[in-house]
Parts: C-alpha cells; sequence; structure tokens
C-alpha cells in the first residue's frame, strides 16, 4: 500500500524538516497550478516520469516552466538512448502515485530504488519548493536542502543537473 500524504508528513516530522502544507482543489497541469495556487511562496515545479530505452526509470523534477530537451536529456542524467514517458500504470507500481500527481515524494514508496531523481539545478537555487504532497489536492512546501535530505533518507541520493534550456 502506497504512503498517505499523513505518512510522508510523519516521515518529514521525524527527519526534523520543517514543511507547510495547502489544500486546494485537484491540479493536473502546471497550468491549473498557476490559476489557483494564490500566494503559495517559493518555486512551482513539473515533474517528468520517464524511462530510457533499457527500461531504466528516472524522475526528472524542475521548475514549472523550464524548458526540457527531451531527446537530449538522457546524455545529462546517464541515461541509456531517448527517454520516453512512462506509463500511468508503471508510475502507480513503483512510485505510488497516480497521473496529475507526480512529485519527488514519491520516493517513500520506492523501497527498491528503482528511481532515479533528478532535480534541476536552477530549481535548487529557489529557497522553498512546492510540490503535490502524493496527491494533486494539496501543495507541499519545504526548503531545497531539506528535499535532498528527505529524498537521502529514502535512499534516492538525487542527482542535480543543468537541464533547462534558455
Amino acid at each position: 500500500m502506497p504512503a498517505a500524504p499523513e505518512d510522508l508528513f510523519a516521515f518529514l516530522d521525524r527527519l526534523g524538516i520543517a514543511h507547510e502544507t495547502v489544500s486546494h482543489p485537484p491540479l493536473f497541469t502546471v497550468e491549473e497550478s498557476r490559476a489557483l495556487r494564490g500566494q503559495i511562496p517559493g518555486g512551482h515545479t513539473k515533474n517528468l516520469f520517464v524511462k530510457d530505452k533499457k527500461s531504466r526509470l528516472f524522475l526528472i523534477t524542475a521548475l514549472e516552466d523550464a524548458t526540457i530537451d527531451l531527446k537530449r536529456v538522457h546524455e545529462a542524467i546517464g541515461g541509456q538512448g531517448r527517454v520516453s514517458f512512462g506509463s500511468g500504470e508503471l508510475l502507480e507500481e513503483v512510485w505510488g502515485v497516480k497521473p496529475g500527481a507526480v512529485t519527488p515524494f514519491g520516493a517513500i514508496n520506492d523501497r527498491d530504488g528503482r528511481v532515479t531523481v533528478v532535480l534541476e539545478a536552477a530549481m535548487m537555487r529557489q529557497a522553498r519548493l512546492n510540490f503535490h504532497p502524493l496527491v494533486n489536492t494539496r501543495t507541499t512546501g519545504l526548503a531545497g536542502a531539506d528535499l535532498v535530505r528527505f529524498l537521502e533518507a529514502t535512499g534516492h541520493t538525487p542527482l542535480v543537473v543543468a537541464l533547462a534550456q534558455g
């Protein structure tokens, strides 16, 4: 059974990671997020669940307006051949979240370490970052350094790589 948001919050609390969560209607796209986010401070993000030609899995996390060249991103992240999007079924099986709620917090569900988490370098310069806490009806903010601490605590030491174009 995948973790629930409350499980995630308890895990963050045990790590001593400060976090703040806002509830809102379901959001499925960056555009919907922009329209409904109100005054939530910090960097707002997008998350791409992809696989390479060898079926290695990656979660690429970047600022919402970053342009990521999917034809070349494999060169920067160590993928074998071009990446393609992973299916919704694979996302749920491995990361424990549904499409529309993709988040680096899904690492809490990937106990086998199947996914390599890639954090875009420009995003990591933000003081605060915002992600769905395993569901798309809330947004949780925390410091970038605390995101890294969370990922490391789940066994997912992230790659921090400059990926954004322009």
